[in-house]
């Protein structure tokens, strides 16, 4: 008996829009939060803040979480919310906010390749066209507005480590939560590790920066809202749409952010030409071939 194939609805695409919006602004908020704080505070508030509005979701869900499978919780934990954004952070000390967002869009490429290699996806060549559309499109945005590889390679290679924990995450989420509550499951990879950040910053001088810093309170409403909205609330719903799509067409998200980036181009003055509106076709062409739904049974550890 053949499986039932999952169509996206027109809600799954609102759900990728917001993401789109939501991690496109991240870069620029990381930028306005670093103004006071140094990277490791930037990225110890962030897994905070994220962590304490979690809580409550833990608590109230103490038993419809398998604490069992806490190293499951843990890796995905580790993969999306806990290593990239010290990695994000320490390379925008030196990388440009809209080249970080620009190396952001090769997650898609590292999805598909570890799907493959270690979690049984199939490959198609239908995915892959969507992969190098997708990519071809932002690059061509990148190109066309001269986003410059500043920084040095070795700040610009910790975004490419982060897209590779980014892919890592959402794979795991596909192969072994794939019918699990997302805001339980997101609550819940957060809570193991979470509270830690805690002692980075408390160690750091950021009572000081608080006191003596003109710029503190603007840089710690900055990493606020990237915590509630790029952390929190984006986390669920990508969890969410990996579920009931799949892991790639939920990582192409990523290759969206290009397109959020000539958005605040455009209200601040920008003008478009019709090479954006050829990599708008090439990207949303490449997004629709990567949608669909793998199938992929839940397997342990």
């Amino acid at each position: 008996m053949t499986k039932k194939r999952k169509i996206l609805k027109w809600n799954d695409w609102v759900a990728f829009a917001i993401l789109s919006l939501t991690w496109g602004t991240s870069f620029i908020l990381i930028k306005k939060s670093l103004v006071a704080f140094d990277s490791v505070q930037v990225a110890s508030l962030r897994i905070l803040i994220a962590t304490i509005a979690f809580t409550p979701v833990v608590i109230y869900n103490l038993r419809k979480i398998e604490w069992s499978k806490w190293y499951k919780y843990l890796l995905v934990g580790l993969a999306g919310g806990g290593i990239p954004p010290f990695l994000f952070a320490f390379a925008q000390t030196k990388v440009s906010s809209s080249l970080a967002g620009a190396l952001n869009a090769l997650t898609p490429i590292f999805t598909l390749l570890l799907g493959v290699l270690l979690f049984q996806i199939k490959f198609t060549y239908k995915k892959l066209w969507g992969v190098v559309l997708g990519l071809t499109g932002a690059f061509t945005i990148i190109y066309y507005n001269n986003i410059s590889f500043e920084g040095g390679l070795f700040y610009s290679s910790l975004i490419l480590f982060a897209t590779i924990f980014y892919a890592f995450n959402v794979n795991l989420v596909k192969k072994f939560f794939n019918n699990h509550n997302t805001v339980v499951l997101t609550a819940a990879s957060f809570i193991f590790f979470g509270y830690f950040s805690l002692i980075l910053l408390v160690q750091s001088d950021f009572v000081e920066v608080m006191k003596t810093n003109p710029d503190a309170w603007m840089s710690l409403g900055a990493v606020t809202f990237l915590s509630l909205f790029s952390t929190v609330m984006a986390t669920v719903l990508f969890f969410k749409l990996a579920q009931k799509s799949n892991a790639l067409f939920a990582s192409s998200v990523s290759f969206a952010i290009p397109l959020v980036a000539l958005f605040w181009g455009y209200l601040d003055g920008e003008k478009l030409s019709i090479i954006h509106f050829l990599s708008l076709v090439l990207i949303l062409t490449g997004v629709y071939l990567t949608r669909g739904n793998d199938n992929v049974k839940q397997k342990d550890l």
